[in-house]
């Protein structure tokens, strides 16, 4: 695609993302833990539990290094005065054009990961759906906050 969005998100998103991969390996592997406890209690075939075992090696890889790197490169954003331009996706590149006389209202998340790596999620709501912008450092997302509700402010009073 030409003329991609500008902006980049935190590089702080990588290690979130990864933390949040381990987190689901770890689920993933309690799960296959206990089916393997059962493969043997209950004299089960022996591929159930390597198949398994496979499959939490595979998203451990996926998950951990692969996904993260990916959607980091993938993910941008750019601000005008007429639209809010995002692009994100793995395999599929998603682009979406926000214009300012949509958007009704901006708000900033923080969960305790985001909080530990001070970072924010930006969340912009039209009157159709909410689109986010992850993973963004605490000043630029509450920069990019104030810019896009003024913005948002002067595209009404336009209309």
């Amino acid at each position: 695609m030409n003329n991609q969005p500008a902006q980049r998100i935190s590089k702080r998103a990588l290690t979130l993302w990864r933390i949040y991969g381990v987190i689901h390996s770890f689920i993933l592997l309690l799960i296959t833990t206990a089916l393997t406890v059962t493969v043997f209690l209950w004299e089960w075939p022996w591929w159930l539990a390597a198949g398994a075992g496979g499959l939490v090696v595979l998203d451990a890889v996926l998950f951990i290094w692969l996904i993260p790197g990916l959607r980091w490169k993938r993910w941008r954003y750019e601000v005008s005065e007429q639209n809010i331009d995002l692009q994100h996706g793995i395999f599929i590149i998603t682009r979406t054009l926000v214009p300012m006389v949509r958007v009704q209202h901006v708000d900033t998340e923080q969960g305790p990961l985001l909080r530990k790596y001070r970072l924010s999620t930006i969340s912009i709501s039209t009157a159709a759906t909410i689109h986010k912008i992850p993973a963004l450092d605490e000043d630029e997302a509450e920069r990019l906050r104030q810019s896009i509700s003024s913005l948002a402010r002067v595209a009404e009073d336009d209309v």
